[in-house]
């Protein structure tokens, strides 16, 4: 070989190297690109989609009858067999029943009566006799309204002894001396803020519009301290109870405060804890740290604790030397295959299927109100057979490696296989539910409030949110208007001891008041 044919040889190689480099850099460039694709996809879905991951049985036949290419050949990687189709599992409950028509107007409401006659009967009333009328009805609203409650203590002396010093009777115990607000007004305010998410500056644009009563939204954020010392007690008192059952829900959610001196909010945390069918309780910490759930959680609960897959809870259950355990939330699990479904239509379908199928047998044991040992029970012969058919076709998907690990689907199959054990606590015990869904919901209206008021205060202003919060959430949980709730609430609360306390929290003020409409009824 001449010395010229060596060197071509040798550029030729190098060129064929630095060709394979780059197919490698141009494979690698679309694998990131389609990913990147697929996480725009996902952003432009939650921004404008429909947030609802409800799914028609008969759309997610379709999903799966289709791969990827939008042809229909067998997968290796997806197991076949029992479990495959919706009518596999046995309906648990009769076919609902269309809703009863609702009466128009309630029939509970005073009615004021509005009567309309001719002008000839108004004319000669006399030449004219009634024989009959003709009813029509209308839901009619008066706005809110302010009034001045006067406490008017009369004075007394006795005929006989009329030199004595004069007799009147003492005021009222009140919430503060001197307070101008009654608790029709304070509870009003509050269920307008935490309820109803105004804003204390828009209710004091309000008041002073549409009914002259001008209240500077510094007084009232001074009676709102003011009922937050007051309900502390009830609050504690559900915390107890809250705690003591063994099994609690846990999550939390950022919300904004004001730090004084920076001239800028920080991002403070309302976590809440959920008994399920009890109270909700939120507390507030400056942190998202798993150290937070020190103070949360009482040093002698054991139990269970129901949570995402933040690694602050993980962190929290290690350091409590086994007294704790971590049951995982399905419902974030299929949130995963859901945002999959798209990009892998056929493995992300069927595995939602799967998880169909065990929510189904949660539905059915709920409409027949199951005990925990039914629970315990029914999931053992029927959930747990899908639990691990489920399992294997992950870990087969897993081990296929056909999913890239930052794809959609990969992610969804790596968060699930991770927290798997977690995800199997509501098998090994009845009073566990399938997913952390009760307390997410708790959660919901101070999203929404946020939207509104931005920030909450300084710190200092967080557990006081979080006081009022845990009382009116708890209420709305048991049926209860809020607004009566804390008006009968803040008008006893003076005139109780501590020991008493227990007899006004919203599940013993339920109870009283159902039995006392079941007197009234009698």
């Amino acid at each position: 070989m001449t010395p010229r044919e060596a060197e071509l040889l040798q550029q030729l190689r190098q060129k064929d190297e630095e060709n394979a480099r780059l197919r490698e850099q141009l494979q690698l460039m679309k694998q990131t690109t389609g990913l990147l694709e697929q996480k725009i996809d996902l952003l432009v879905r939650r921004i404008f989609g429909a947030k609802s991951e409800k799914l028609n049985p008969a759309q997610l036949e379709l999903l799966m009858l289709q791969d990827e290419a939008g042809k229909e050949p067998a997968s290796p990687e997806t197991p076949a067999g029992a479990g495959d189709s919706w009518e596999a599992e046995p309906k648990r409950s009769a076919p609902r029943r269309g809703k009863e028509r609702a009466l128009r107007l309630p029939e509970n409401l005073p009615v004021i009566d509005q009567v309309i006659d001719p002008e000839p009967v108004k004319a000669d009333p006399q030449a004219w006799r009634h024989i009959g009328e003709e009813v029509s009805e209308q839901l009619d609203y008066e706005p809110a309204r302010f009034f001045r409650r006067r406490l008017i203590r009369r004075k007394y002396v006795k005929r006989s002894e009329g030199y004595l010093a004069p007799i009147i009777a003492a005021l009222p115990p009140s919430l503060l001396e001197r307070c101008i607000a009654a608790p029709g007004l304070l509870a009003h305010i509050v269920i307008s803020k935490y309820c109803d998410h105004l804003p204390l500056y828009r209710q004091e644009q309000i008041f002073a519009q549409r009914h002259d009563v001008h209240l500077p939204r510094q007084t009232m954020v001074r009676w709102m301290e003011l009922v937050a010392g007051w309900l502390l007690p009830i609050w504690q008192q559900m915390r107890t109870g809250v705690m003591a059952g063994g099994y609690v829900q846990v999550d939390e959610t950022p919300v904004d405060y004001l730090c004084p001196g920076h001239g800028q909010t920080k991002q403070g945390y309302l976590w809440t804890c959920s008994k399920p069918g009890g109270d909700v309780i939120f507390e507030w910490h400056t942190s998202r740290a798993g150290a937070c759930l020190d103070n949360i959680i009482p040093v002698e609960f054991r139990g269970t604790l129901q949570c995402d897959a933040y690694s602050g809870y993980r962190a929290y259950a290690k350091g409590c030397a086994g007294r704790i355990t971590l049951a995982g939330c399905w419902a974030h699990a299929r949130r995963k295959f859901h945002e999959a479904r798209e990009q892998s239509p056929r493995q992300a379908g069927w595995l939602l299927r799967q998880i169909g199928h065990l929510y189904r047998i949660e539905a059915g044991l709920r409409d027949l109100h199951a005990s925990p040992r039914l629970r315990d029970a029914t999931r053992a012969s029927e959930s747990r057979i899908i639990y691990e058919r489920i399992h294997k076709a992950l870990l087969r998907l897993q081990a296929s490696k056909r999913h890239l690990p930052q794809s959609l689907m990969g992610r969804a199959i790596s968060y699930t296989l991770n927290n798997w054990p977690m995800l199997g606590v509501y098998l090994q015990d009845g009073r566990v539910e399938i997913d952390n869904n009760l307390v997410e919901n708790a959660i919901r209206p101070t999203a929404i409030g946020k939207k509104n008021w931005l920030f909450i205060g300084d710190a200092g202003a967080g557990q006081r949110s979080a006081i009022i919060y845990s009382i009116i959430e708890s209420c709305r949980r048991r049926g209860i208007d809020p607004h009566a709730y804390l008006r009968d609430v803040l008008t006893r609360l003076p005139h109780m001891t501590n020991w008493q306390i227990k007899d006004i929290t919203p599940e013993a003020w339920a109870k009283s008041h159902s039995h006392e409409a079941l007197k009234a009824a009698a």
